[in-house]
C-alpha cells in the first residue's frame, strides 16, 4: 500500500495557475486541493486542515495577507508558502515576520516550490 503525501491547499485566483500547480504537486506525490479565493479556503477550514498552504498574496477577493491574518486570529498554524507576481520588499518582510515557511516569486520554479512544501511540512510535524 502506498503512503499518501501531505495535503497541500493552493489558493490563487488565476485558474491556469491553480491547474498548473495542482498538476505539478500531484506528480510530486502530494495530495492537492485548490481554491479560487481566500474566502473559500477559509470556509473550508471548518471541515479539515491541510498540511501546507500555497497562498497567492495578491488576489481580487481578500488578499493573501488577510487570509494569513484571519488564520492567525483563529489559531490555525498551517505552514504557508507565499507566492506572488510582485516581489515587493515590504511584502517579503511582512510575511517573513509573520513566519511564512517560504516566499516565492512567480513564475514559480517547480522543484523549488516542491522543496519549500516538503521542508514546511517536515518542520510542522511533531
Amino acid at each position: 500500500m502506498c503512503k499518501e503525501g501531505p495535503l497541500v491547499a493552493v489558493v490563487d485566483d488565476e485558474e491556469p495557475i491553480r491547474k498548473a500547480l495542482s498538476r505539478l504537486l500531484r506528480l510530486s506525490g502530494l495530495r492537492v486541493e485548490t481554491f479560487p479565493s481566500g474566502t473559500e479556503f477559509l470556509e473550508s477550514l471548518t471541515g479539515h486542515i491541510p498540511d501546507c498552504l500555497v497562498l497567492d498574496l495578491h488576489m481580487s477577493d481578500i488578499d493573501g495577507f488577510e487570509v494569513e491574518s484571519q488564520m492567525a486570529h483563529c489559531g490555525f498554524r498551517i505552514p504557508i508558502v507565499a507566492i506572488t507576481g510582485r516581489d515587493a520588499p515590504k511584502d517579503r518582510e511582512h510575511m517573513t515576520a509573520r513566519g511564512v515557511a517560504a516566499f516565492l516569486q512567480k513564475p514559480l520554479d517547480g522543484p523549488t516550490l516542491v522543496a519549500a512544501i516538503t521542508a514546511a511540512t517536515k518542520r510542522s510535524r511533531p
